[in-house]
């Protein structure tokens, strides 16, 4: 299957199979201060045209289809919205910090790479990023994208990685690479290598996590991997995952132990992201995930 690759200068990269727009990486956005602008992937489509990514949800208009979003470095926002303060709840503080698009190093037909400067909402540097992801298709149903970042601190001091969780509230450790699922997903069955289940799931510690949902309008089912590679830090990571409330995948990193990085340190964390026509059962799902160690190997 052919892939083609279509660069809006400036702003996108589409990525194509045949006649199937498989994605957009929005490398600038025009987000709103309040949303912690950032690259994203939206919309993200099965080899079979299928949808399986949602953009700005109205209960949580951060939310872009795969993001890598963090909601504590150091005293810095770079999820969006209100940060989570112990004993207050939610609190929106001007600490929205952005991560912006410097320079695209790198474009072929399988990969992108770009840097990037993470700044605070008044203007000042926090981290540089080097960021690459490359994609393929993988069968007739499923195809693979890799996410790599290596984050530098150039603050001039300590950052410390965390987690609502590591601030304070239970089990709500998000942060890192997410996944946001379309609303037909929710109620959806999650997978893990110990087995399938719902929001029970959450917090558990993998290597990889899957959800398999349900489209409206059409008789068919998606499935979306995601595959923590071995050499990231805290790995196997906790997961945070939601059928219940709405469809979401995050390997949180920080989950429930926040990560120092000190002034001039660098830090990488890589990806696999299955995606796949189907509902490929329990067996079928585990040689999915399969796929996607594979790629990161």
């Amino acid at each position: 299957m052919s892939i083609q690759v279509d660069h809006r200068l400036g702003g996108a990269v589409t990525v194509s199979a045949g006649q199937v727009p498989l994605f957009t990486y929005v490398y600038r956005p025009d987000t709103p201060q309040r949303e912690s602008p950032k690259p994203y992937l939206h919309p993200i489509r099965t080899l079979g045209g299928d949808l399986v990514s949602l953009y700005r949800p109205h209960d949580h208009v951060w939310h872009k289809g795969i993001a890598w979003s963090l909601p504590y470095v150091g005293e810095h926002n770079f999820w969006g919205g209100p940060t989570y303060v112990h004993g207050q709840s939610y609190v929106q503080k001007p600490n929205n910090g952005s991560a912006l698009h410097r320079t695209l190093d790198a474009l072929t037909d399988a990969s992108l790479t770009h840097t990037l400067d993470w700044v605070s909402q008044q203007g000042d540097p926090v981290i540089t990023e080097r960021r690459a992801l490359t994609w393929a298709v993988a069968g007739d149903v499923s195809w693979v994208l890799t996410f790599a970042s290596t984050m530098t601190n150039v603050s001039g001091t300590t950052l410390a990685f965390g987690s609502p969780t590591t601030k304070g509230r239970d089990n709500a450790g998000y942060g890192g690479l997410f996944w946001r699922g379309p609303r037909s997903f929710t109620g959806g069955l999650l997978q893990s290598p110990d087995g399938t289940g719902g929001d029970e799931l959450r917090g558990r510690r993998g290597p990889w996590l899957a959800f398999r949902g349900r489209h409206d309008g059409v008789d068919r089912s998606s499935t979306v991997v995601v595959v923590d590679d071995t050499a990231n830090p805290h790995h196997p990571p906790q997961w945070f995952a939601r059928t219940e409330e709405f469809a979401c995948l995050n390997p949180a990193p920080f989950f429930s132990e926040e990560l120092d990085l000190a002034a001039g340190d660098s830090v990488t964390f890589r990806y696999a992201v299955v995606i796949a026509d189907g509902d490929h059962g329990d067996a079928g799902t585990e040689k999915l995930a399969a796929l996607g160690a594979e790629a990161l190997t």
